[in-house]
């Protein structure tokens, strides 16, 4: 008989439509089907885990073991799950305690971000955060304060708006920003998606990208073939994550890998675009 694994993915807005849950999904489904085991995928609430420990569908009796594509910072109820003693590898999240996990470097990632951005002489740099429930959101955005301040760039709350990884948050956020009285030459997306809403209201307000304002996003998401200038992001390997999570979990089921299992894989940088030094004088420019 095989051996089942669940992927229990948190439900939020556009979930069969996320580039992160296709990808995470179509990565696992490619290593269980390698190694013929099946795969439940679960889709729990964001906010109220109780399941994780309640549903007879994550019963030991019922599965082999469990592939959490996030958590949403409840390490509370998932230290409760790994007391059942069920094997387990957790995505999107790295931890200091010894709990098996597999991410990528958001924080680095963003840095490199803003340091491309500030190389161009850019120092009027905003943001549109993710969901700051999750650590790829909260990481992200800490990666953009700690290299501005790195820069020597004041880090002003003006130029953070909350975006949730969401288009309707994004572009309210992208509006607030450039009616700024000083808006940003500048503005780095936490995702794509968002990045996307960013360049349609500079298109409303009739900004020139990239050479009234310069704008980065995250994940390379193949949605931007729909973006009427190439979008510069940050590419990482989600598909590639799905597919080591089942493998290590695999392993770790069989007991032929010692745990704690930490991964952290690689992002890149793909400059295309919607980036250029800026014309106008930045705020923080001695003139």
């Amino acid at each position: 008989m095989n051996k089942i694994y669940a992927l229990i993915i948190p439900r939020f807005e556009d979930i069969f439509h996320s580039y992160f849950s296709c990808e995470v999904i179509k990565g696992a489904s490619v290593a269980a089907s390698r190694l013929k085991v099946d795969l439940l995928i679960h889709i729990t609430e964001r906010y109220s885990h109780a399941d994780w420990l309640t549903s007879s569908l994550l019963n030991p009796k019922n599965i082999d073991g469990i592939l959490f594509a996030d958590i949403d910072s409840d390490l509370i109820t998932l230290k409760k799950v790994i007391a059942k003693k069920i094997p387990y590898i957790v995505m999107n999240n790295f931890f200091e305690e010894p709990i098996n996990c597999i991410s990528i470097d958001n924080k680095k990632a963003s840095m490199d971000v803003v340091d491309y951005l500030t190389d161009l002489g850019h120092t009027d740099i905003a943001t549109i955060a993710g969901d700051l429930t999750t650590q790829a959101g909260k990481l992200r955005l800490e990666g953009y304060k700690e290299a501005l301040d790195k820069k020597g760039v004041k880090v002003r709350e003006e130029y953070i708006g909350p975006g949730n990884f969401l288009r309707s948050s994004a572009r309210l956020a992208a509006m607030n920003l450039l009616k700024l009285k000083n808006p940003p030459t500048a503005i780095f997306a936490a995702s794509d998606i968002m990045a996307l809403e960013v360049i349609d209201v500079a298109k409303s307000y009739n900004l020139l990208i990239p050479k009234e304002l310069s704008v980065v996003g995250f994940d390379d998401n193949p949605i931007n073939v729909y973006s009427p200038i190439g979008l510069t992001t940050v590419s990482q390997p989600l598909m590639e994550m799905g597919r080591i999570a089942v493998e290590k979990l695999d392993q770790i089921v069989q007991e032929k890998l010692k745990t704690p299992v930490k991964i952290f894989l690689g992002t890149q940088l793909i400059k295309r675009a919607t980036c250029a030094k800026p014309e106008r004088k930045n705020n923080n420019e001695k003139i």
